[in-house]
This record gives structure tokens, C-alpha cells and sequence, in this order.
């Protein structure tokens, strides 16, 4: 068949009856739908179909799940498997966003967060925001830094994604919002072959309260799986992107797989394919990779 819609759900969360819901569900739409393949037991399975529309075929699956913590991606059965991938840092690859965490040692984690928030969800132009609160942080002393990476935790899954997809030769990039003090921390911790961000200005061990241009944004993101897809001789098909901002929507929508991971609601209504349950390793199970399949963190 030449589509697939691959249920995922915390470890667990997924039984036969779900998916056997879902794929009456697909046939009661007219689908041609076959039988479930497994790719982690009680956790994500793939369901062939047909005589659908992808978006009909998510829609009518999450209908029939009534609200189980289960997410559903559809895709071509072709070309599945992706051979670059780039995703967001923060709130992403980590589970905090770093700024914010900055500004804590700087008395304005609540002020800073609140703006962060509203230009994660696009409802301010993300490089005027993030000039407004690097610009709130000057004279904060470089070791604000250091101390907030000693906190900043992975999200379940990420090393799992990148090195299953670096390992089957995919490319793997972080292009980030966020600042090179942690992308190439996370870079060399994780496995991603490369780090793009922005940087921020120190001077005599305290940051300035500027950021370095060009800054990173959401055209830049943009622009940077054009010209690696390029580098690498593919087409925007072959590559995976995920992220949960405004400044990730261009490349989620832009990619082969895009995918909104517990993504802002702006986000996650626009975006094709979504996690809102599952975690990083949901990434891989879209792409049919199983369980046996997937390296280790």
C-alpha cells in the first residue's frame, strides 16, 4: 500500500484493540487498510493504507482514539527513512529553554519566560524578542552560563534519535534559536555532526547584552535545510525536521517529515505530522524504524 499511519504512544500506552479501532475507522471511510505491523510492542505499530487522504486518515484516527495519549502520523510508504535531519534545541532536544534559565540568575526568569512564550506561539517577531531579553541580561556574569548547563536536562529520546539516524547515515544537524555556549555542548553530547545558533557577547566575563549577528531565525532555519540538503545532494523528501516554536514552523512545514513535538499551539495546527504524547524515539517510529532497530542512549 502506499501510505502508512503509524500509531505511537508512551511504552505501554498502545493495544490491539486501539489500533484495531483506528483501522475500522480508516475502512469505514472508504480506505483500503491492512493489517498492523508492529514495530514496539504495546508502544507503536504501522497500518498500511490506502484511498485516502494522509490528513483524513490522522483526522479519522484521532477520532477514533477519543483522547487516548496516543499520536498518529500518516506517510508515503516510499521514502520513509530520512537521510538528514535538524532539530530545535530548546524545549526540543532539551526540555527547558535556556534563556529562560539564564535569566534566572538574573532575577527575571517569570518576565523573560513570558516573552519567550509569546514568541515560541509567534505572537511577537522572534529576533525583536530575543534582542529584548539578551538585552535584559547585560552585565549577568558568564557563569550564569556554565551553571545553567549543569542543569539543562536531554528529553527522553533525543540521543536515541540521532544516533540511530547518524548511525544509518542520515546527516544530523542542531539549528537553534538558542546560543552556541549550548548547541555545541549538545552537539558533542548527543552526536549531531554539526551546531547552528546564535552567539552571545562577552566582554570581560559578562555578557554585553547584545547577540551577534546574523542572527539565527526562522528564516535562517529555513534556509539552513535548503543549503544542507543541497550539500548532501538531497531533496527536502529525504529530510526530517522537528521542533515545538513559531521559528521551527518554516522547516517542520518545508521537510519530507516535519514533525511539531509538544509543540505550541500555533505550531502544532499548522504542522502535518505531530507528537504530543511520545516521545523522541516517536520520530524514528515514523520513519518505520522498530524497537530492535533503535540505538541505545
Amino acid at each position: 500500500m502506499s501510505q502508512i499511519l503509524t500509531l505511537i504512544a508512551p511504552p505501554g500506552g498502545l493495544g490491539p484493540a486501539l489500533v484495531a479501532r483506528v483501522r475500522d475507522a480508516l475502512r469505514a471511510l472508504g480506505a483500503e487498510a491492512g493489517t498492523a505491523d508492529w514495530l514496539s510492542d504495546a508502544e507503536a505499530a504501522d497500518l498500511p493504507f490506502d484511498n485516502l487522504a494522509a490528513e483524513q486518515a490522522r483526522a479519522a484516527a484521532m477520532a477514533a482514539l477519543q483522547g487516548a495519549p496516543v499520536d498518529a502520523i500518516a506517510t508515503p510508504a516510499e521514502g520513509r527513512r530520512k537521510r538528514l535531519l535538524l532539530a530545535d534545541m530548546d524545549s526540543t532536544i532539551v526540555t527547558t529553554e535556556t534563556l529562560d534559565e539564564i535569566a534566572a540568575f538574573a532575577g527575571l526568569k517569570e518576565k523573560i519566560a513570558e516573552i519567550t512564550r509569546r514568541s515560541m506561539n509567534g505572537e511577537l517577531d522572534f529576533r525583536e524578542a530575543l534582542v529584548e531579553r539578551v538585552g535584559m541580561l547585560a552585565g549577568l556574569p558568564v557563569s550564569a552560563l556554565d551553571r545553567t548547563w549543569e542543569t539543562t536536562a536531554l528529553t527522553p529520546g533525543a540521543m536515541e534519535l540521532v544516533r540511530t539516524m547518524r548511525a544509518n547515515g542520515a546527516h544530523c544537524a542542531l539549528v537553534s534559536g538558542g546560543f552556541t555556549f549550548f548547541t555545541g555542548r549538545v552537539a558533542e553530547l548527543v552526536g549531531f555532526h554539526a551546531h547552528h545558533s546564535n552567539t552571545l557577547e562577552i566582554t570581560d566575563g559578562r555578557l554585553t547584552g547584545k547577540v551577534g549577528e546574523p542572527i539565527l531565525d526562522r528564516n535562517a532555519k529555513l534556509a539552513t535545510l535548503k543549503r544542507l540538503a543541497a550539500e548532501h545532494g538531497l531533496s527536502l523528501d529525504a529530510a526530517a525536521t522537528v521542533g515545538d516554536g513559531a521559528n521551527d514552523l518554516a522547516m517542520i512545514q518545508a521537510a519530507g517529515l516535519g514533525v511539531a513535538f509538544h509543540a505550541k499551539p500555533v505550531v502544532a495546527a499548522a504542522a502535518r505530522a505531530r507528537l504530543d504524547h511520545a516521545d523522541l524515539r516517536g520520530v524514528l517510529f515514523a520513519q518505520g524504524y522498530r524497537a530492535t532497530e533503535i540505538l541505545a542512549g
